[in-house]
């Protein structure tokens, strides 16, 4: 990334609800090979995050994990199911992505700065 692009304000970042998520469910999309549909304990909260992440992760593999998430993402309809959240991954030069997650347990809808 070369200089100023693509950069943003502390301002545009602190808009961002990071937080940590405790997965409780999950399952593969009925219609969509890539999909996973994520049942998220967001402390006290329950909400559904759909993610294409189905080709690396089995659902049994994502149960119980603490994962990040961003929380205040506008809800969105993917194949169906509405997404009421985004999970945070990092993708290597391999396409293989990586969740975020926590190095301690933390409580689920634990702030993420």
């Amino acid at each position: 990334m070369s200089e100023g692009e693509g950069l943003v304000s502390i301002d545009e970042f602190a808009k961002l609800d990071l937080r940590a998520a405790r997965v409780t469910g999950c399952r593969r999309h009925p219609g969509a090979d890539r999909l996973l549909l994520l049942e998220v304990d967001l402390g006290g909260t329950t909400r559904q995050i759909v993610a294409g992440i189905a080709e690396h992760y089995a659902p049994e593999q994502l149960e119980g994990r603490t994962i990040v998430v961003v929380a205040n993402l506008a809800p969105a309809k993917l194949r169906g199911e509405v997404s009421e959240g985004m999970l945070l991954a990092a993708t290597g030069e391999d396409g293989v992505p990586h969740l975020l997650t926590l190095d301690r347990d933390l409580e689920p809808g634990a702030r993420v700065r």
